[in-house]
């Protein structure tokens, strides 16, 4: 029996340097070894993989702002919409990812926290790991509500969130709020208090009420740009904010279509890679086409990369993670060590699992994305296992 994988080629290490003809050993899950040099003796055995020319391997990339993919979505609260999404993400370099909920019925939302409660403590290796629940809503504004549903939008409310926090055994990681609602700051507080990120999103915070969220906990942006009230010579808002407050990490949706390029190219240039994370906030019609959907009961058409509901309002992306990748590196002229920042260092930092994840380092999962030279996912690795392979086209 062979001991484990070897991966050979260039690679992006713990310090964002880029390693030249290197190794990477696979075995029991974990990265055995990294560097510079075969760790396997002569008369040891590995499997081996090929990859083209030009390829770079780095950390697999952690979404933690995803609603749907291939026709599942998060609030369908089954095992089955779960277990599509596990498996379709690898083949966008998705390894790990943060279950997102919506605002909706709160015993929908129940369900659901429920069932990815149970699948998360049942998962194995080989699919995109599910490290958690972001929980986007309800506790937001009407007045930036977006696509979540306003019928369904609740006060912050610090009890509420106890419940749901237990029937979702502890698996709340993320939740995003307005802070000037009225129980907003003590929920912000409640939430930094105990070790879960409270992000600012679906808000019309003032700057100066932005400034009293992150004293009472915030350390989050939820989807920058976007259901937030925007920039004014006057006021800067949440936008502003998100650039100006280094407390602040900052979610991104890259697709050219929630932000311009120019736009993203300016908050990047405040922002950084450090404190910058993408993600996709996609739905469940990514990989599907056009057509007509739903999300949190809402119907919404799917046209030209662009999801919306029948007012025109956007509703979610369709956005993979090795496009937001592309995305970012033409914008803003950034490199492949700054993207492993803005893929994975930073969530892995923010919830507090970077001792497992976020960078190829002995000990560490072997979540493993392999692009190719124009960062196209070539071949993805979910702890140890080979969860995504692309076909080779027949000549």
């Amino acid at each position: 029996m062979k001991p484990g994988v070897l991966l050979h080629g260039d690679y992006i290490d713990e310090n964002g340097s880029l390693v030249k003809n290197g190794y990477l050993f696979i075995k029991n899950g974990k990265i055995e070894y990294v560097g510079g040099v075969n760790p396997l003796t002569q008369d040891e055995e590995a499997e081996t993989y090929g990859m083209p020319s030009g390829s770079i391997i780095i950390p697999g990339m952690i979404d933690i702002h995803i609603h749907g993919a291939s026709g599942a979505d998060v609030m369908d609260g089954t095992e089955d919409a779960l277990s599509i999404m596990e498996k379709a993400l690898p083949a966008e370099g998705t390894t790990s990812f943060l279950a997102t909920t919506m605002t909706e019925n709160p015993l929908y939302i129940e369900e659901a926290l429920e069932q990815t409660a149970s699948f998360i403590e049942n998962q194995k290796p080989g699919s995109a790991e599910i490290v958690g629940i972001h929980l986007e809503g309800p506790f937001i504004s009407p007045k930036r509500a977006g696509a979540q549903p306003k019928g369904f939008i609740e006060s912050p409310n610090i009890e509420m969130f106890k419940k749901w926090h237990e029937r979702a055994k502890s698996h709340i990681r993320l939740v995003t709020l307005a802070p000037e609602m009225e129980g907003g700051l003590d929920l912000a507080s409640y939430l930094s208090s105990n070790g879960i990120i409270a992000s600012i999103g679906h808000s019309d915070s003032t700057f100066e009420e932005v400034k009293e969220g992150i004293r009472s906990g915030i350390s989050h942006v939820t989807h920058l740009f976007n259901g937030m009230r925007g920039m004014h010579h006057r006021d800067p808002g949440v936008a502003g904010a998100a650039l100006i407050q280094k407390e602040l990490n900052v979610e991104m949706i890259v697709d050219g279509v929630h932000a311009s390029p120019e736009m993203i190219n300016l908050a990047y240039h405040s922002t950084g890679p450090d404190r910058t994370v993408l993600i996709t906030d996609s739905m469940r019609a990514k990989g599907l086409g056009d057509g007509t959907y739903t999300l949190g009961g809402q119907q919404v058409t799917v046209k030209n990369g662009r999801a919306y509901l029948e007012d025109g309002t956007l509703a979610g992306s369709i956005l993979s993670m090795n496009d937001a990748v592309k995305n970012m590196m033409k914008f803003t002229n950034c490199s492949i060590a700054d993207i492993v920042k803005m893929t994975s260092v930073n969530a892995a930092n923010e919830l507090n699992i970077y001792d497992k994840k976020g960078s190829l380092s002995k000990g560490k999962d072997a979540d493993i994305t392999v692009l190719t030279e124009d960062y196209n996912v070539y071949m993805t690795f979910c702890r140890g296992e080979l969860a995504y392979r692309r076909k080779e086209e027949k000549v």
